[in-house]
This record gives structure tokens, C-alpha cells and sequence, in this order.
């Protein structure tokens, strides 16, 4: 007689059909799409390093790990390398998603898994920390010579243009256009900046990168650049170092009836503000690098360097300097390495001047200012993956403990 299988028996049930919902979630929590992910940072980050030798730090940043930049084509000695990759802030971003989905939701759970659940969070709190950083932070420079103090700090990158109406001889209220409104200003675009309180608005267009002006009877345009006064905005290749990039852009007053003056030059070459006078009151209208006020004082107070034997290489230069806030004072040591930090401030020690300074000759210092809210997080986020590997070494060792301990009292 022939055996009938029992095809209502659990064993041998066919398992579910797997939603798309399921499988999606699969793929994203999955270990795989980690190892992926984690060799294509490493693959990024090896580009990057190759590429900025000839493109610089600030821009090759900004092509490999900006949020702006979903895919890329990774360049070596000019030469471009046919694959596409993508950028390592989504990379991030994806493997941030998967050890949520895979680390927290999808692991295993019990106080024997607990020491992985910790190290997992570690892990996202670095991303997270890392995304804080590149979406809030801020950075600058303040050069300050020996006897001297300053109270803010000059943005590496960002040009603004400010608008001052000139009383007794200084700036009373200045109006400030950040640079993130300028910066979208280019073929042809413009766009009007009103000043309720000022006798007139002021329109901006052709905005560049890196130019400097240059007199027409100097050289004469030959990409069709605007005439402005006799002068025009001459484009430049983006310098290695970022920060030696000077804007421009064209600008012109609009008056309350409407009318517009001639356009002007607005550009970070340029040594004097644009003058504009309205009746018997005197505006200045000037393109610069940001200032960024501190919430305190520094006086450098003494700078001192030594160099490596025989070189003009630094191998230590110390400032002391003293922090001066609400009528107190704090005397600090900001070194390489060892950088002072106060109020959500970070000041390294960057560099001095001036160059080839001799014995005797007054010094200045120049720090580096870094405003980041998660400036200490990665720090944390280690001692977190720290502690839950510690954690998972003691389970482990704990339960090897025990399992010997019950194979010695059955022999």
C-alpha cells in the first residue's frame, strides 16, 4: 500500500512568501550590504587622499563627502577613473539605516547579545556624530600678534557682502548678505537685497568663485564679461588652497523710485569698499571674508617656536595666551595638539608669521577656531564601542566559565 505523506504536518509546511516589504528590509539590515558599504568608504577615502594632492583638501572634501554630491567619478593626475561611485555622505547615511534596522532591531536579543546591542549604538552615534559635524560646524581663522588682542574670528571659505552706513568715521550698523544667498548667482542670475532701513536696495549678479577685477584698457574681456565703471570680473581656476580663493560678483544701488545706478565690482581683491553716497549721508558697500564674533576676548600674551636641528621645520610653537570675559581673566597654553577649548570653541594652534621672522622681531599666532556641537561625540561613541566589547568579552568568557565548571562536576 503506498504511504500517503501527511501534508498537514508543520515539517513540511512551505514557508511564506517573503513580502516586498520583508525582503527590502532584508537587504537593508543585512550583513552584506554592510561589508559593501564599508568598502566603499574605504575605496572613497583612498581616492580622496589621491585626488586632493592635485585638487586640494577643501575641494576634494567637498566632491567625495558632501551631501550634495550622490555619485562621482574619481580623478588621478587629471585623468579620469571610469567608475561610478557614491558620494560617502549617502554611503554613510545607508550604512547609518542598515545598523539601525540590522544592529538594533534585527539582532538578536537577550542579556547575552547586550555587550553587541551596545557596540552597535557606539557605532551610530559616530555617523550621527559625523553628520552633526558636517551639517553645524563652523571654521575659521584669528591671527593675533604678541600684546595684542582680537574678539573674532575670519571664516576660511564663506564671502559675504556688507553694507555700512559711515558715522563719525566708523561703521554704525552693518547689514550683512551671507554667502549661501550669493553663491547661486551666476549665468545671468541676479537677485535684489532689500534694506528697509537704508535709502536704497542693492541688486547682485555674476557672482564667481575666484576672480579679481581687471581694467578693460588693461586687458580686454574676452568671454563677454559685463563692463562695470571700465572694469570687469576675470575668472580664475580654484586655487589648491581653497582659502586663497577670492570672490566677486557685480553689484548696483536701486533707489526707493526705482531707478538703478551703474554696476559696480564687488570682490574679495579688492583693498577699499565701493562708496555710495545719498544725499549728505555715506554708505560702503564691500565684499569680505565673514568676521565671526567670539563671545570673549584673546590676548596673546607670548609666542614661542623650535624647530627641528639644522631645518626651518617646526617641531613645537606654543602660545600663551589670556582669555578675557566679563571683567575676569584666565591664562591658557594652546600648543599643537593641545588645543584650548571654552564655550563650545575649539582654538588650535595652526600656524605663526611672519615667515622667516628673525630673533627679536614681534611674532603673531595664528589659530585655528572650530565651532562644532559634536566636537567630543566621536570620543564618547569609542569609549560606548569600548565598554559593549568589554561587555561581550566578559558574557563570553562568563559562559565558557560556567559550561567548563558543569562538564567538571558530570566527569
Amino acid at each position: 500500500m503506498p504511504i500517503m505523506e501527511n501534508l498537514s504536518d508543520p515539517a513540511v509546511q512551505p514557508k511564506p512568501r517573503r513580502s516586498i516589504a520583508g525582503k527590502t528590509f532584508d537587504v537593508l539590515s543585512g550583513f552584506g550590504l554592510a561589508t559593501i558599504l564599508l568598502l566603499l568608504l574605504g575605496l572613497l577615502t583612498w581616492f580622496a587622499t589621491l585626488e586632493q594632492i592635485d585638487k586640494g583638501l577643501y575641494a576634494t572634501l567637498n566632491k567625495y563627502f558632501h551631501w550634495k554630491s550622490v555619485f562621482l567619478l574619481p580623478e588621478i593626475k587629471g585623468k579620469i577613473v571610469p567608475l561610478p561611485l557614491l558620494g560617502g555622505y549617502w554611503a554613510g547615511a545607508l550604512l547609518l539605516l542598515n545598523l539601525m534596522l540590522g544592529g538594533v532591531i534585527r539582532i538578536r536579543k537577550g542579556w547575552k547579545h547586550v555587550g553587541n546591542l551596545i557596540s552597535h549604538l557606539g557605532i551610530i552615534f559616530m555617523l550621527v556624530a559625523g553628520g552633526v559635524a558636517h551639517h553645524f560646524s563652523e571654521r575659521g581663522n584669528m591671527a593675533v600678534g604678541e600684546g595684542e588682542t582680537s574678539n573674532a574670528a575670519e571664516d576660511y571659505f564663506e564671502y559675504v557682502v556688507e553694507v555700512a552706513e559711515i558715522k563719525s568715521g566708523k561703521p554704525d550698523l552693518i547689514h550683512v548678505i551671507r554667502g549661501r544667498d550669493l553663491v547661486d548667482l551666476t549665468d545671468g542670475a541676479s537677485r535684489l537685497f532689500k534694506f528697509p532701513n537704508l535709502p536704497f536696495d542693492l541688486e547682485i549678479a555674476g557672482y564667481q568663485n575666484h576672480a579679481i577685477p581687471v581694467g578693460i584698457s588693461e586687458r580686454a574681456p574676452t568671454l563677454g564679461e559685463r563692463d562695470a565703471g571700465g572694469y570687469y570680473l576675470m575668472g580664475k581656476p580654484d586655487e589648491i588652497n581653497a582659502e586663497a580663493n577670492t570672490a566677486g560678483c557685480y553689484a548696483r544701488v536701486v533707489h526707493r523710485d526705482g531707478t538703478k545706478a551703474e554696476p559696480f565690482i564687488l570682490a574679495g581683491a579688492s583693498f577699499h569698499p565701493f562708496t555710495v553716497r545719498h544725499e549728505d549721508r555715506v554708505f560702503t558697500v564691500d565684499m569680505r571674508k565673514r568676521l565671526w564674533p567670539m563671545p570673549f576676548t584673546l590676548k596673546l600674551d607670548e609666542f614661542t617656536a623650535a624647530f627641528h636641528p639644522g631645518t626651518m621645520k617646526p617641531s613645537k610653537f606654543v602660545s600663551k595666551v589670556t582669555r578675557l570675559e566679563n571683567g575676569s581673566e584666565a591664562k591658557v597654553t594652546i600648543q599643537m595638539n593641545e588645543p584650548m577649548r571654552y564655550e563650545g570653541l575649539t582654538f588650535f594652534q595652526a600656524s605663526y608669521g611672519p615667515p622667516g621672522s628673525g630673533p627679536g622681531q614681534r611674532m603673531y599666532s595664528v589659530f585655528e577656531v572650530v565651532k562644532n556641537p559634536a566636537d567630543k561625540w566621536p570620543e564618547y561613541s569609542l569609549y560606548i564601542v569600548a565598554f559593549g566589547m568589554l561587555v561581550t568579552f566578559l558574557t563570553k568568557f562568563g559562559g565558557y566559565l560556567a559550561s567548563s565548571s558543569r562538564k567538571n562536576r558530570h566527569v
